[in-house]
This record gives structure tokens, C-alpha cells and sequence, in this order.
């Protein structure tokens, strides 16, 4: 019974468990995708200035420590955000400031939002750097590019780009490149995740514990990638750090020899919300993960791996429910 409150009050805190800090644009950002986008550099060299790539490539990060205001030019050469020693602002007349709100860019735009009128400044943020989706460094067209769709089997860069910046009177533009990648081998790391919850499986039926240790193990792994893709942003990361949480619970709790439930429900955690929750990594070339797209891909197989053999370990192992004997009398 204290193992089974144990368990519930580390699910209730693991769920609540934050996403990482806001940026100060909202918005969505895949957990992979076949295009890949790079900053390449600044047309000149401004000490302090920064901008990179970011989710993926959903979104660009600009860091302002000049000392002195940048502003990121609209569609339209407007301007539409303002980086200051005091914060971020955004131009509210700027019709980019409601197409960059999701990544698609199909937020409607207001009638009163004329890139020709005067800026009304809005502060939305205290921090000296800021995250936004911007339609020039995307691609928008559906369907594959016309280069994807003649050779999918090799990369094909598709255009180079440029967003305009500017402080005082002297514009300066952020270059990139925006190229296609094919995607990997899907079936093989599906084929790897089957494999290791046999694996665990077959584990289980000898010993129990040792898939306790595995449950520490994969919980870890699945703890850490998670938080690390949280701590740069990414949405919706509660609910695999939650997962991580409770199969490292489980893995503690059935060592010390409580109920297989507990390893059974800790397994389901991790094997959802840890493994199939963000298996579009086995799909699509490029990961939002600071690393190797194939070490993101090897802790989701684990997540999903070691999940699957967990649930099918606690199965086996449940008490049966067999009924209990008749005793007769003389």
C-alpha cells in the first residue's frame, strides 16, 4: 500500500514538471523534419551580436549585447521586432508579428496591421534575446521539392536566404542556407526497439531484478534527453520527463521487491510518453536535439524498447488469480 502512494505522489509531481522557459515569441517547433536550417553567418561582423537556428530550424534565436538597439525587419522591410538593452518589443502594425506566430504562418492577419504605419511598440519580454518563426529561412510549399521528388535518396540544398536586420541607419542581414535531407532508415530502428523489448522480456522471465536495472537505466537516458531538449526550448517534454520519473520509480521500488504493477505501469510511462511520443525522430533526418540525430534516435528506441519489455515483464510477472482451493470435509 506505501508503494502504491509512493507511486501515485511521483506521478502527480512528475507531470507537473516544466517545459523549460517561454520564449518570447510562441509557437510550435517539431520534434523533427526533413529540412534543415542553417545560419551562416552575419554580412558584417558586429561584436556582441548573435543570431543561430534554432528547434530545429522552426525557429531563429537573435542575442543582442551591443549595448545598442537591433531591430528584425518584416516582410515588407518594416520593422517588426526591436531588441533593446531593456528588454524585447514588438511592432503590433507589423504583419509579421501575427503570420510568425505558428510555424505555418496562418494566423489571419488584423486589417489594422499596415506595414506603412507608424510602430506601436509592445514589450514582451525582459531578455535581451528573442525566438521567432520567419517565413524566409522555412519551406512552404507542400509536397517535396521538386529536387527531393527527382533523387530522394541524397540531400539537395534548396536556396540560400536572408533575413534583414538593423541598428541606427546600417542594415545588416543574417545568411543561411535551407537544404532537404532524406530521411533514415525507419524500419531499422522500429526493428531495434522490438528487439530490445524481447530482449528485456526474456530478461524478466529469468530474473526480475535485472529488468529493474534496466528500468534505472533507460529512465536515466530518457530523463536526460528529455530535460535536455526542455532546457532548450522545446514544447512538450512534461510528460517524458514525468515518464522518466516514474520508471525510474518503478525500477527502484521493484528492486526492493514490491508489486510488478508498479513495473508494469512505470513500463507503459516510458514506452507512450518517453518512446512512441517522439518516434517522428525515426522518420525525418533532422532532430530538435543538440546532438546527432542518432543519439536522439537511440534514446527514444530506448524509451520505447525497454518500456515495452517492462510492461510485458510486470504481465508475467502478476500474482494469478487463480481461485483457491475447495477444502473438503470428512
Amino acid at each position: 500500500m506505501r508503494s502504491g502512494f509512493l507511486f501515485a505522489a511521483v506521478l502527480a509531481g512528475a507531470l507537473v514538471v516544466p517545459a523549460g522557459p517561454a520564449s518570447a515569441h510562441g509557437g510550435d517547433a517539431p520534434d523533427a523534419t526533413a529540412y534543415r536550417t542553417e545560419v551562416t553567418g552575419l554580412s558584417m561582423s558586429v561584436p556582441g551580436l548573435s543570431v543561430r537556428a534554432v528547434e530545429a530550424g522552426a525557429r531563429l534565436e537573435l542575442t543582442n549585447d551591443t549595448g545598442r538597439t537591433v531591430e528584425v525587419l518584416g516582410y515588407r522591410n518594416e520593422p517588426y521586432l526591436e531588441v533593446r538593452s531593456d528588454g524585447t518589443y514588438q511592432n503590433v502594425n507589423s504583419p509579421a508579428a501575427y503570420l510568425n506566430r505558428t510555424l505555418d504562418g496562418d494566423t489571419p492577419v488584423p486589417s489594422n496591421a499596415d506595414p506603412a504605419a507608424a510602430p506601436q511598440w509592445q514589450r514582451i519580454s525582459t531578455d535581451r534575446s528573442v525566438r521567432w518563426h520567419d517565413q524566409r529561412t522555412h519551406w512552404l510549399t507542400p509536397g517535396l521539392p521538386p529536387q527531393a521528388q527527382a533523387d530522394p535518396t541524397r540531400a539537395h540544398k534548396l536556396r540560400d536566404w536572408s533575413v534583414p536586420l538593423r541598428q541606427g541607419v546600417t542594415t545588416i542581414e543574417v545568411r543561411g542556407t535551407l537544404t532537404w535531407e532524406p530521411p533514415p532508415a525507419a524500419w531499422c530502428w522500429w526493428l531495434g526497439a522490438a528487439a530490445l523489448g524481447l530482449a528485456v522480456t526474456a530478461l524478466g522471465r529469468r530474473r526480475i531484478r535485472w529488468v529493474s536495472a534496466v528500468a534505472l537505466v533507460a529512465g536515466t537516458i530518457t530523463f536526460g534527453y528529455a530535460v535536455t531538449r526542455a532546457s532548450l526550448g522545446a514544447e512538450g517534454t512534461a510528460p517524458a520527463i514525468g515518464a522518466a520519473v516514474l520508471a525510474l520509480a518503478a525500477g527502484v521500488l521493484t528492486l526492493r521487491g514490491r508489486t510488478p504493477f508498479l513495473l508494469l505501469l512505470g513500463g507503459a510511462a516510458l514506452a507512450i510518453f518517453g518512446g512512441l511520443g517522439d518516434a517522428g525522430v525515426f522518420h525525418q533526418a533532422v532532430v530538435n536535439f543538440p546532438g546527432p540525430g542518432w543519439l536522439a534516435r537511440a534514446a527514444v528506441l530506448t524509451a520505447a524498447g525497454a518500456g515495452a519489455g517492462m510492461v510485458a515483464t510486470g504481465l508475467l510477472r502478476l500474482p494469478s488469480a487463480a481461485p483457491a482451493p475447495i477444502s473438503s470435509t470428512a
